[in-house]
């Protein structure tokens, strides 16, 4: 998998569009720093309405351009929410594994996220801030039975130290150029809305599996 810009821009095969949701302050903007352009700002400020970021990879010698969308938590800013998950074939939703509260609200943007978007978006929850593991108020056992619970894929993260940040991302980006790739329709011809997704496990191989099988990854 590459990086890339400039060149590939006239030849893109597919673009997928991934929504980052959670409350304000959870990490959302943080994580798309890292994966898009590996940076971590100590004095980052809240998002103000919504941003993107754009990132080129190559899968299967076919080029796919990630645009990841960021918006702010803050509940003065929910009414875009229509227009923001509209065409998303995939979500992470965020939160601060040092602040129960962030975890307690994930339901609440669960529903929101099942209301707006397509019911066969991919979704993966994600525990961001593990490096702060003196900190940790969300037991990693609750988010998997949570992410069981829900069928989503879970996973542990630290946009600081960049722990599993490219993983969740790729690993969100692979599976759906996988169920997307099946259709073998031209990028111009494939209507993503209509990819189905409903019911796909994601399981990852590697250390982020354990022998149960369970989908789920953490920081050691």
């Amino acid at each position: 998998m590459s990086n890339s810009n400039g060149d590939f821009d006239s030849k893109i095969d597919y673009v997928f569009k991934v929504v980052l949701i959670g409350d304000s302050a959870v990490g959302k903007s943080q994580l798309l720093a890292r994966f898009s352009r590996n940076e971590f700002s100590v004095d980052s400020k809240s998002t103000i309405g919504v941003e993107f970021q754009t990132k080129t990879l190559v899968l299967d010698n076919k080029t796919v351009k990630a645009q990841i969308w960021d918006t702010a938590g803050q509940e003065r800013y929910r009414a875009v929410t229509s227009a923001y998950y509209r065409g998303a074939v995939g979500a992470m939703l965020v939160y601060d594994m040092t602040k129960r509260q962030t975890f307690d609200h994930i339901t609440g943007w669960l529903e929101e996220l099942r209301g707006h978007a397509n019911r066969n978006i991919m979704i993966i929850l994600i525990g961001n801030k593990c490096d702060l593991t003196s900190l940790r108020a969300v037991p990693t056992e609750d988010a998997q039975e949570f992410a069981e619970r829900e069928n989503l894929f879970f996973m542990e993260t630290s946009a600081l130290e960049a722990t599993n940040v490219e993983t969740a991302f790729q690993t969100v980006l692979k599976e759906i150029y996988r169920i997307v790739s099946k259709k073998s329709l031209a990028a111009k011809d494939i209507d993503y809305r209509a990819a189905s997704l409903k019911g796909t496990k994601i399981v990852i191989t590697g250390q982020e599996s354990d022998s149960s099988g369970k989908r789920g990854g953490c920081c050691a």
